[in-house]
């Protein structure tokens, strides 16, 4: 079974923030095999900013699933990690979105790979640069600690636990 390297953005501000990334993560298993965690963040609310701060964590992962079963996975494990449907950018529990799968580019009606807005988001690339800081973004053909040089950076804080 072909295994592929893919990198996750994990994201909560309700209830137990880091409670709630800690369960993220345990629960990735056994379709995802957890490789490296970056240091988890507290940033601003982006979007919606009328809402609790944020903690935000990166995670690489080698995973059998295909794209479109890895997207259906992780949307029903948010489900049963308790998140509520809200609005675009609103609060929630838990958010797991797919930032890269190898080095894959793919655009379908459900599915953006890579993330279609990494590349513009702090509180993605700085937890990113902890653990993939010379990966190379398969459409902007820079790494990300260059692209972080040209992120918004300024809301996001290391978290202490």
């Amino acid at each position: 079974m072909e295994e592929h390297v893919v990198y996750l953005a994990l994201g909560s501000n309700l209830g137990n923030r880091a409670a709630n990334l800690k369960e993220a993560i345990a629960s990735l298993a056994p379709q995802m095999e957890v490789k490296a965690k970056s240091a988890v963040y507290e940033t601003d609310p982006w979007g919606f900013t009328e809402q609790e701060k944020f903690l935000n964590q990166a995670v690489r992962v080698e995973t059998y699933l295909k794209p479109e079963q890895l997207l259906k996975h992780l949307k029903r494990l948010e489900v049963a990690l308790g998140r509520k449907e809200s609005f675009p950018n609103g609060p929630r529990l838990i958010d797991i979105d797919i930032l890269f799968y190898d080095d894959l580019v793919m655009y379908s009606p459900s599915l953006n790979i890579p993330h279609a807005h990494l590349h513009e988001r702090g509180f993605v690339l700085v937890p990113l640069m902890d653990i993939a800081s010379d990966f190379v973004h398969p459409v902007k053909k820079k790494t990300i600690r260059e692209l972080g040089l040209f992120a918004d950076v300024s809301g996001v804080r290391k978290f202490d636990q």
